[in-house]
């Protein structure tokens, strides 16, 4: 191995490190906790060394959003494979994004932490527009089957992503029987899903 393949695997390591302990810090304490002088203590480096990897703390959580985005965008096609019709996709679709709320809490407050991803944000980021992608496809395909076939996809895609997260971001804020919220997750995306077939 040379010395830049060895100078290369070091900037590797140590920028794992950094996002290993960062999210050990925001799994402990949350994202207020992260800051780049306690990221830096906790590996054992000068606070310069970890704004080599990351400008910012904010920067962090950007990589962390993206991972999140990532691993969301991974679960919503593999549900989205669980059925033929769109409709019943969009049923799959939504209980996969329930669950990676219920599973994965601290990736979905960075990633939502400003509500949902502006128009610009889903353009400029691979991992966002993965998300956008299946969701205007699926509904897309649904409206292909239903009896307005010239319903805006964008309109009814962010129609959509927003009654998820909607409900998603409530039951976050105010917790409550896990049941009911399902319950209402359902009866709200049934709702839709009616809407748009008619």
């Amino acid at each position: 191995m040379g010395i830049s393949e060895r100078k290369q695997r070091q900037l590797e390591q140590v920028r794992s490190a950094i996002l290993a302990q960062s999210w050990q810090i925001v799994e402990d304490e949350g994202w207020d906790a992260l800051s780049i002088r306690r990221i830096a203590d906790a590996i054992e480096y000068s606070t310069p060394v970890v704004y080599k990897h990351f400008e910012s703390k904010e920067a962090i959580r950007s990589a962390f959003s993206k991972e999140g985005y990532a691993l969301l965008a991974d679960r919503l096609h593999q549900a989205k494979k669980t059925h033929d019709r769109p409709t019943d996709q969009l049923m799959s679709l939504s209980n996969a994004y329930w669950t990676f709320a219920e599973e994965h809490p601290k990736y979905y407050q960075i990633m939502y932490g400003l509500g949902i991803p502006t128009c610009d944000m889903v353009r400029e980021t691979r991992e966002i527009m993965q998300v956008s992608t299946v969701f205007h496809q699926t509904i897309e395909a649904a409206i292909k089957e239903s009896k307005q076939p010239d319903a805006d996809v964008h309109l009814k895609a962010m129609t959509f992503w927003s009654i998820l997260h909607g409900l998603v971001a409530m039951t976050m804020v105010s917790p409550g029987d896990p049941k009911t919220a399902k319950l209402i997750l359902e009866d709200a995306v049934a709702g839709f899903i009616k809407a748009l077939a008619s």
